[in-house]
C-alpha cells in the first residue's frame, strides 16, 4: 500500500502531456475560453500601435514647458484638437499645442501631454500652469509589447484576459490542444441509472454523473460508456474498447478484492502494467492505476466499426464521439480504478485524477493539487492509521482562512453531506486531533 505523496509522484510521472504536434486543433478567438494554447503566440503589431495620450489635456514640446509655473505660466497656441481614432493633421512646432483626448495619437512633434487640470484655455490658446516631466502621460508605442518577440507562452489556460491581449493584437485562430478524452465506466450488478424505478438491493449510479462534472468542469470530453456488469466478458469488452477511444479510463468499483471483482485481472490481460493497487488514504484505499501500450491506428478503426461500446447495461447519456483519427491516437491511456462509494469516488478525484487530466491536457506547470493553510472551525478527528480526508467549507475571513467540516455523518458512503463543500482537511498519518483554532492543511478543490 502506497502513501499518497508516492501515489501522487507515481500518477504524474506516468501521465505525459499531449504531443504538441499532433494532439492539436485551430479554433477562433471567440471559443477559446478554457483552452489551452499548443504554440506560442507572437504578433506583427507594437502594443501600444503608436504613441497616444493616457489623459486628455495637451500634446506639447517639453521644452516649451520646462520652465512653467502658476505666476509665470506659458502660453501655447492651440493648432488642432485630436479625439481618439483620428489620425493627427498637424505638426506640433515651438510655440504650438494640440488639444488630445485619452488614448488619441500623438501628433509629430509633440512628446509631452499636460493634463487639461494643469491648463486654462482662452480661445485658441492655453495657458499652462506647472512643468510635466519629460514624456508625462504619453504610452510610447511598443512599451508594452514588441512586435515578433514573444507574447504568450505554450502551455497556458486562455481566459478572459489573455483572450483580451489576444483580441487586442488582432489574433484570431489560435493552435489549442485537443481536450482530453475521459472514458468513464461503472461496475456493479447492484447499480442502476437514475432513471430506473428503484428495487430492494440496488443502487442508483451517481459516480458516472459527478465523475463526468468534473471531467467537464477540467475542461476535458467525457465519453460515458454506461454500467458495465460483474462478468468478465464484458468488463474486458467495455475496458478494450475504451482504451481505443480515450486517454483516461475511469471506472468506479470492482477495484476491491472480491469474488466478484475481475478488474485488476483484466488490465493484465489488455497489457496493462499496473502501478498503484491501494493508498493509505481515507477514504480511498481501493485505488488501482495502470499504463498501457499505445493503440495502434488500426484498433482504433476496427473499434469504430463495431459500432457501439460492447456494454449492454444502463448507458445513461448517449455516446457520441467519434472514434480517434490516427493523428489523435492516445499515446499511452492510463487507467483510475477508483473506488464504489460516492465520497471516495470523488475524494480519489481530486486528489489523483484531477492533477492528472491537468498535466495530461498540456498545462506546463501548475498541474500539482492546491493546499493551503486555515483554521479548523471546530476539532477534526482522525484514527490516525492512514491519511485521513474530511470534506467541508472554507471561508476567507479577515484575511484568515478557516475550514468548517459538513455536518453530519463523514463516511466513504454518505454522499448527501458533499453538497456545497469546496475543500478538503487533510490529517497526516499518526496525527487524530485538530483542535479548534489549530492549523490545518486544506485541499483546494
Amino acid at each position: 500500500m502506497l502513501s499518497v505523496s508516492d501515489a501522487e509522484a507515481t500518477i504524474l510521472q506516468l501521465v505525459q502531456p499531449l504531443d504538441s504536434f499532433i494532439n492539436t486543433e485551430v479554433i477562433d478567438l471567440f471559443a477559446a475560453n478554457g483552452r489551452i494554447l499548443a504554440s506560442p503566440v507572437t504578433s506583427q503589431l507594437d502594443f501600444p500601435h503608436w504613441d497616444n495620450s493616457a489623459m486628455d489635456g495637451y500634446a506639447v514640446r517639453y521644452e516649451d514647458v520646462r520652465n512653467c509655473n502658476a505666476e509665470k505660466p506659458v502660453v501655447l497656441e492651440i493648432i488642432e484638437e485630436i479625439p481618439a481614432g483620428v489620425q493627427p493633421k498637424s505638426i506640433v512646432q515651438s510655440g504650438k499645442a494640440a488639444r488630445i483626448l485619452t488614448g488619441a495619437v500623438m501628433p509629430v512633434g509633440a512628446d509631452t501631454v499636460v493634463m487639461q487640470e494643469r491648463t486654462r484655455r482662452e480661445e485658441n490658446q492655453v495657458f499652462i500652469f506647472a512643468t510635466p516631466k519629460p514624456k508625462e502621460f504619453v504610452r510610447q508605442q511598443a512599451s508594452y509589447y514588441k512586435a515578433g518577440s514573444q507574447l504568450l507562452p505554450t502551455g497556458i489556460v486562455l481566459n478572459a484576459q489573455e483572450i483580451a491581449v489576444l483580441a487586442a493584437v488582432q489574433c484570431t485562430k489560435l493552435k489549442v490542444f485537443r481536450r482530453p478524452r475521459v472514458a468513464i465506466l461503472s461496475t456493479g450488478d447492484e447499480l442502476v441509472t437514475p432513471e430506473t424505478p428503484l428495487q430492494a438491493g440496488q443502487i442508483v449510479d451517481s459516480n458516472q454523473y459527478a465523475i463526468a462534472a468534473l471531467v467537464q468542469q477540467m475542461g476535458a470530453e467525457p465519453i460515458m460508456l454506461g454500467i458495465v456488469r460483474d462478468e468478465p466478458t464484458a468488463l474486458e469488452k467495455a475496458i478494450a474498447h475504451a482504451l481505443t477511444q480515450a486517454d483516461i479510463i475511469i471506472s468506479s468499483g470492482g477495484v476491491s478484492v472480491g469474488d466478484y471483482d475481475y478488474v485488476e485481472q483484466i488490465l493484465e490481460s489488455l497489457g496493462g502494467k499496473i502501478h498503484i493497487r491501494s493508498v493509505a488514504m481515507k477514504p480511498g484505499k481501493p485505488l488501482t492505476v495502470a499504463i498501457f501500450p499505445p493503440s495502434s491506428p488500426s484498433q482504433s478503426r476496427q473499434s469504430a466499426q463495431g459500432g457501439e461500446p460492447p456494454h449492454a447495461a444502463g448507458s445513461p447519456i448517449p455516446n457520441p464521439h467519434c472514434p480517434l483519427s490516427p493523428e489523435g491516437a492516445p499515446s499511452s491511456p492510463i487507467y483510475f480504478g477508483l473506488p464504489g462509494n460516492p465520497a471516495a469516488v470523488l475524494v480519489t478525484f481530486w486528489r489523483f485524477v484531477q492533477p492528472a487530466i491537468k498535466k495530461l491536457s498540456g498545462i506546463a506547470e501548475g498541474w500539482e493539487p492546491k493546499f493551503i493553510k486555515a483554521r479548523a472551525s471546530q476539532e477534526l478527528r482522525s484514527d490516525g492509521k492512514r491519511e485521513t480526508y474530511i470534506w467541508g467549507q472554507m471561508r476567507l475571513s479577515d484575511g484568515i482562512y478557516h475550514f468548517y467540516p459538513a455536518s453530519g455523518v463523514q463516511n466513504s458512503g454518505n454522499l448527501i453531506n458533499l453538497a456545497q463543500t469546496n475543500s478538503l482537511a487533510v490529517l497526516p498519518v499518526r496525527q487524530t486531533l485538530v483542535a479548534r483554532g489549530e492549523e490545518v492543511q486544506v485541499l483546494i478543490q
